[in-house]
């Protein structure tokens, strides 16, 4: 059963926040279905990306350090947004799973779960589901957050 099918929109004004989504489960759910996907991963446009480093080398790189930064940048490319989550139920956290993957597809049931989170049982009552956006380099980027429930066996 469906419980959560969101999308949105992203702009580099939204790195460093975060998009709490509850979300209720119903009794007798034995298994917790999560996809998150978001795109584009990366910035093609060289000079744009070159651009958002040396802005960042001026707020985080020493500048004894910049000479260095500055002839080495091209290793840090391409750029790449990043979103991950993180899980609570109604009661506790459940995990989080810092993942670099723009389609994630996890899941977590009482007897076991995706890396990042904790199995165990599936209590009834409003979860939460937060995305920790990170970083947003591209001009816009687009993600989806879907959660659907089963009572499969306990996988």
């Amino acid at each position: 059963m469906k419980v959560l099918d969101l999308q949105g929109s992203l702009t580099p004004h939204d790195s460093k926040t975060h998009i709490c989504m509850p979300f209720v489960v119903e009794a007798g759910c034995s298994k917790l279905h999560m996809r998150l996907q978001y795109g584009p991963k990366t910035l093609e446009d060289q000079d744009r990306s070159i651009e958002l480093l040396m802005e960042s080398y001026d707020l985080y790189i020493l500048p004894e350090h910049r000479e260095y930064a500055i002839a080495n940048a091209t290793r840090h490319l391409p750029l790449k947004n990043l979103i991950t989550l993180s899980l609570d139920d109604t009661n506790r956290y459940r995990g989080a799973c810092h993942r670099h993957d723009p389609i994630q597809e996890l899941y977590i049931s009482k007897m076991d779960a995706s890396p990042g989170l904790m199995p165990g049982e599936l209590p009834a009552g409003t979860w939460t589901i937060m995305l920790s956006v990170h970083c947003i380099v591209t001009e816009e980027c687009t993600y989806q957050m879907q959660i659907w429930t089963s009572e499969e066996d306990n996988l």
